[in-house]
């Protein structure tokens, strides 16, 4: 039912601008030179106040019937039995649920079996209600839009308006979600560091990892929460992959954007960017069955030992990944530099590859650089590609050829583990946050760079 009152609402928004744009042609009688705004900019009005009033409904309408059900499954199942903790009603709820929506519970009890039929009629009642009051809004602002149809009605004002109001609403979205996030990581963050007695020298400078080793006393060890091997195991890895992917992508873009044919650079490049498109999932298992044991076999040939999750394993096949990142935005800013820089390097003589070297790299530089940390800051987070092919031991060791862990990792294990989500939060966060810390500082490093380096040309 709401998937199809959601698709109502858009038919509804697309006949309203029909309507809107017919009604404006007529109003103008033939000479559309009497509008103050051209007849698609009433219908355009029309179609964003129905989508506005209807979604926005759809919107307040499911938050509060979200309320409501929670709260009248709640008062009937305290009716029907007042002596049920919290947890347990919980757990009886959840079940009512799932059989009211045909998924498997825990039991199927009289009690259950009632709750789930207090649901169905309640959830029903919702539904209808919020269908019901988001066609009527969106009916009642194609009505009023519609009516607002004149020669002198400033449409395209008021279209604009909106469209910037919309998309000022997203830049605020994006900084709150931003925000939030914020938010969250620090309140957790501060909790892990109230449990070992503020001691975030421990978590900084520490070399042991190994927080949930004494949970079961109820404190928290302070001599095992140093994260020094998971910071040095994630350098490592990320060092490994930017040796690999910013050479093999920075000279795949200069040879494309320089020296390539256009029939080459139309063929290869799109090819260069499908590793784009594989997902990172496919690259973890790369990394684990393929390339990692032929890391192996190459060592124990030469009699070195390797180990089956080496960094040098995942750093390779992460650098693979970044190089369609890196090969694709500094082929966009090299292809960005003016050809008159070009030419007026080959009239004073230059050859073609003094002209790159001396004039076209140097005026790409920031561009670079920018590719070049947002290819550290994908490595710095990735999760799939180490999480298959690296272990879970953290261990400090400078050897790419010996097993690590990396921040990701540990972040990963800890929410997924058997130990309960309270407990592991705080470590996890705290990984968390000292992840948000680095790509920021990256981010911030990047920006310095580029103003430092940005050349203007006219």
């Amino acid at each position: 039912m709401l998937p199809l009152t959601v698709l109502g609402i858009a038919i509804l928004a697309l006949a309203a601008f029909v309507v809107a744009r017919s009604r404006a042609v007529r109003a103008a009688g033939g000479t559309l030179a009497t509008l103050h705004s051209r007849p698609g900019y009433h219908g355009l009005f029309a179609l964003l106040c129905v989508l506005i009033a209807g979604y926005g409904a759809y919107l307040l309408t499911s938050v509060i019937g979200a309320s409501y059900l929670g709260s009248t499954m709640r008062a009937a199942l305290a009716e029907l039995d007042p002596t049920l903790g919290g947890l347990e009603a919980g757990l009886i709820l959840a079940d009512a649920q799932a059989l009211a929506t045909g998924r498997v519970s825990s039991a199927t009890d009289e009690l259950r079996q009632h709750m789930a039929e207090v649901y169905t009629s309640t959830d029903s009642a919702r539904v209808w209600g919020i269908s019901a009051l988001s066609l009527i809004a969106a009916f009642a602002a194609a009505a009023w839009a519609i009516g607002k149809v004149s020669p002198t009605f400033r449409a395209r004002n008021r279209s604009e308006r909106i469209l910037r109001g919309a998309l000022m609403l997203a830049a605020i979205l994006a900084i709150l979600t931003t925000f939030m996030i914020f938010l969250a990581l620090i309140g957790e963050t501060m909790n892990f560091f109230s449990k070992i007695d503020w001691r975030i020298d421990k978590f900084l400078f520490g070399l042991t990892w190994s927080p949930l080793s004494g949970i079961h006393t109820g404190e928290m060890d302070q001599n095992k929460v140093g994260a020094v091997p998971l910071f040095l195991g994630t350098a490592m890895i990320t060092l490994i992959a930017m040796t690999v992917a910013i050479p093999i992508g920075l000279f795949a873009a200069i040879y494309l954007s320089e020296f390539a044919s256009a029939r080459i650079r139309s063929t290869a490049k799109p090819m260069l960017e499908i590793l784009a498109g594989v997902p990172t999932v496919v690259y973890g298992f790369f990394a684990a069955t393929t390339v990692a044991p032929f890391m192996v076999g190459i060592g124990d040939s030469l009699g070195i030992g390797v180990e089956a999750e080496s960094a040098l394993a995942a750093g390779v096949v992460m650098g693979l990944m970044i190089i369609p990142f890196i090969s694709s935005l500094s082929d966009d800013v090299i292809n960005a530099v003016p050809q008159t820089l070009r030419d007026g390097s080959y009239g004073l003589g230059a050859t073609k590859a003094e002209t790159v070297t001396k004039v076209v790299l140097p005026a790409a530089l920031p561009g670079i650089v920018s590719a070049a940390l947002l290819g550290v800051s994908r490595a710095v987070g990735e999760t799939m590609i180490v999480v298959m092919a690296v272990g879970q031991s953290a261990n400090l060791t400078f050897n790419p050829l010996d097993k690590v862990t990396t921040v990701t990792v540990q972040i990963t294990m800890l929410i997924l583990g058997d130990t309960e989500a309270d407990t592991a939060a705080g470590p996890a966060y705290t990984l968390g946050f000292a992840l948000f810390v680095a790509t920021l500082g990256l981010n911030i490093f990047a920006l310095k760079v580029v103003r430092k380096y940005r050349l203007k040309y006219d």
